[in-house]
């Protein structure tokens, strides 16, 4: 009786430990989402995403406390982010020569050390609480409880990157962006202006990474660098489903949440980071253009 007992605790640890990891995995793919499609419509990594998707936060908080309803806020947080994301593009990286990748990457780093700047001189570097979209858990039995909040992550994500799979496959915007993203020339010869899905999709990117944001910080709190982690771990979710694939961005999220989750709980949570990017440099060792990337191949 004790050992079918104890059986059942350890099954519903597992199932906590993968619900907790899809929920974060979930952020990842949001965040790598946002970030490859900014990638195939400009060909510019973005690392100021995590710091722009914050600044978007801290305004979002600001309303709250002011007695702005929470969903109110979230969308509050989406369009900040997304304006000033817009405008660190138009007045920084598109004066930059077309095709000047390093110099892009390197505005992106600057922007972002500006977006943590801008955050601590206005709102300042204390952790902040974050309030949470819903409360409470939901039982499995046996003493477990999952999180609501976790699984409304898991859905508003979900539905979020269905939403992104119709936008893609079903829109004329969606047909013009992966126009532009196959080539910025044969678009412009059939009348799709690049600037101007270039715009959209940073606008999308950005929203993306905001929404995933909202979701991440009731968990961790509120502080200027709170997106660093998840930003990284959403590279390496890129990374490791294939730098041009927005369907490997969420799978790789996905995974590494998972994987995460599991290292933290099983081996050691000092060595969560170690495992995931371990896993992620064999992959890419044995596929160098990721899980669901083509390949190409570049003198290095």
């Amino acid at each position: 009786m004790d050992a079918r007992r104890e059986e059942t605790v350890d099954v519903d640890q597992l199932l906590l430990v993968l619900v907790s990891g899809l929920a974060s995995g979930a952020v990842y793919g949001l965040m790598g989402l946002g970030l490859v499609i900014i990638y195939r419509a400009t060909d510019v990594v973005n690392f100021a995403l995590a710091s722009l998707a914050t600044v978007g936060l801290y305004a979002a908080l600001s309303l709250h406390d002011s007695g702005l309803p929470l969903l109110l806020a979230a969308v509050v947080a989406i369009i900040v982010t997304a304006v000033v994301g817009l405008g660190a593009r138009e007045t920084v990286l598109r004066p930059l020569a077309q095709g000047d990748l390093l110099a892009a990457l390197v505005m992106t780093m600057g922007v972002s050390l500006i977006a943590e700047s801008v955050i601590s001189t206005i709102w300042d570097d204390q952790p902040r609480l974050f309030p949470s979209l819903v409360e409470g858990s939901v039982s499995i039995g046996g003493g477990a409880a999952i999180p609501t909040q976790s699984l409304l992550t898991i859905a508003v994500a979900a539905v979020a990157m269905g939403l992104v799979a119709y936008l893609f496959g079903r829109t004329t915007i969606g047909s013009a962006m992966r126009a532009v993203a196959e080539s910025a020339d044969t678009a412009q010869i059939l009348g799709l202006g690049s600037q101007r899905i270039a715009r959209i999709a940073w606008a999308l990117g950005l929203g993306l990474a905001a929404l995933a944001a909202f979701l991440y910080a009731p968990r961790s709190g509120l502080m200027p660098a709170v997106l660093s982690a998840p930003l990284f771990r959403a590279f390496a979710g890129i990374f490791l489903g294939g730098l041009t694939s927005m369907y490997g961005a969420v799978v790789g999220g996905l995974t590494v949440g998972v994987l995460d989750n599991l290292a933290a709980t099983y081996v050691s949570a000092g060595y969560r980071d170690t495992f995931v990017f371990s896993f992620t440099i064999l992959v890419l060792l044995i596929r160098p253009q990721g899980l669901f990337g083509e390949r190409t191949f570049q003198r290095v």
